[in-house]
């Protein structure tokens, strides 16, 4: 990791942010490993998306190797919900450009702290 700004839109570097977190250091909450997971994409992390997401609903595969691969523009946090403990909801928005068209995804997305880590488990895709 270098001292660029965190792709997550923090403002911090990628050290004093999501980097931590993708060298091992637990989320405190479900929007930081959110915005971890969202750098970690960006990044090509596999290894740390696979390692966060939740053994129920996680892929065998990403598909981070497709190309054309996406570029990653940014993220908004449109939210951050907490049900209990253990339980909480993400919405954000992602933007991203693919063959030169611009997108973005809008999720809500389902986590669970498990042994005292945030898993992403899954998410709703608004249209």
């Amino acid at each position: 990791m270098n001292a660029v700004h965190c792709p997550c839109g923090s403002g911090r570097s990628v050290e004093a942010c999501c980097g931590r977190f993708i060298s091992g250091e637990p989320a405190p909450d479900a929007e930081s490993l959110m915005r971890s997971r969202y750098c970690a994409f960006v990044l090509g992390q596999e290894d740390y998306l696979q390692a966060t997401w939740h053994p129920d609903t996680r892929p065998a595969d990403l598909g981070l190797d497709a190309t054309p691969a996406p570029q990653w523009l940014g993220l908004k946090i449109q939210s951050h919900t907490p049900l209990d403990d253990n339980h909480a909801r993400v919405e954000f928005i992602a933007r991203y450009k693919l063959n030169g068209r611009a997108f973005k995804l809008h999720e809500t997305s389902r986590f669970e702290r498990v042994d005292g880590r945030w898993l992403y488990v899954d998410g709703k895709i608004h249209e």
